[in-house]
């Protein structure tokens, strides 16, 4: 009987080590995946940077900054503003808004971007080789796949880090919300972009808006098949969202909420979302989105 006993809560007690083991692990790997959670917001504007970066440093958890270039402005312009919000954010920096790349040649697109990457390659963490390029207002499409394919080139000759976005715009419903065939996403990306830069790129990010397609909702289903479809596609690359947001107030808090908040099992997914109208929505910080993004960090931090 003594041995029974003793046979039994040997049992007990290997059971409990296991369990125990196993949901220390299970937190163990949940911590480790929320480290490698990326969050951004994008700017669009540096002026008056101080409210800016009172409200960048006031949120429960460090942010990436998307910062849009515009469009014939100087990259000194930009080195004294970026190295004060590099104190309290990590970088990066958008080469071209999509708006823009028709606007330049490829010699005064070349001449621009090792202009940025030549003064401004120590304070910028990651660099957006190309932005929304499969949109039907970026040109030409051998054209625009010949200028995102230099500036990989450049960002990588210098040992920086790269990101790349495409504008979201074949899924199934309705056809998405692209003009020809020719524009559509996943086809655009197989076809034009580069072969290295596809194994090699740091970030592949995609934009989207509801509100420019037909105020379509995808699926968490959806969002899984196209992030492991385009984990086929880049190899190498960390998957996210480049762009989100929408320009209707009424559902800014519902929408910011829902795509932070996104549960997506992919392979190498790491958020980002970097809401396009951070600069207006959550500077300064009495801003009641901010608020409302503040709260989200402060869940998904823990």
């Amino acid at each position: 009987m003594k041995n029974c006993i003793l046979k039994v809560l040997s049992f007990i007690v290997l059971c409990l080590t296991i369990f125990s083991c196993s949901g220390d692990n299970s937190i163990k790997n949940e911590r480790e995946h929320n480290k490698t959670k990326l969050y951004g917001v994008t700017l669009d504007s540096i002026k008056e940077i101080e409210p800016t970066i009172e409200a960048l440093s006031s949120l429960s958890k460090k942010v990436m900054v998307r910062v849009v270039f515009d469009e014939n402005i100087s990259a000194n312009s930009y080195k004294k503003p970026l190295q004060k919000l590099k104190k309290v954010s990590s970088i990066m920096g958008e080469l071209f808004d999509s708006e823009y790349l028709p606007h330049y040649s490829f010699k005064a697109y070349k001449k621009r971007v090792n202009e940025y990457l030549d003064v401004l390659g120590d304070v910028v963490d990651v660099w957006e080789i190309g932005n929304e390029v499969n949109g039907e207002w970026t040109g030409e499409p051998s054209d625009v796949a010949k200028k995102v394919a230099y500036a990989y080139s450049a960002v990588k000759k210098r040992g920086y880090k790269s990101a790349l976005t495409l504008y979201y715009n074949d899924y199934s419903y309705n056809d998405g919300c692209w003009a020809k065939p020719e524009e559509k996403m996943r086809p655009w990306a197989k076809k034009y972009l580069d072969k290295e830069l596809k194994k090699g790129v740091g970030y592949l990010f995609i934009s989207y808006y509801e509100e420019d397609c037909d105020n379509y909702r995808p699926t968490k289903l959806e969002w899984e098949k196209l992030f492991k479809e385009l984990g086929e596609m880049f190899p190498n690359s960390k998957l996210g969202f480049g762009e989100v947001g929408t320009s209707n107030p009424l559902k800014k808090a519902e929408y910011l909420k829902r795509y932070y908040t996104l549960d997506i099992n992919a392979s190498r997914y790491v958020g980002g979302y970097f809401w396009w109208y951070a600069k207006e929505d959550i500077v300064p910080k009495s801003k009641p989105l901010w608020g409302v993004l503040d709260e989200v960090l402060k869940r998904e931090e823990k």
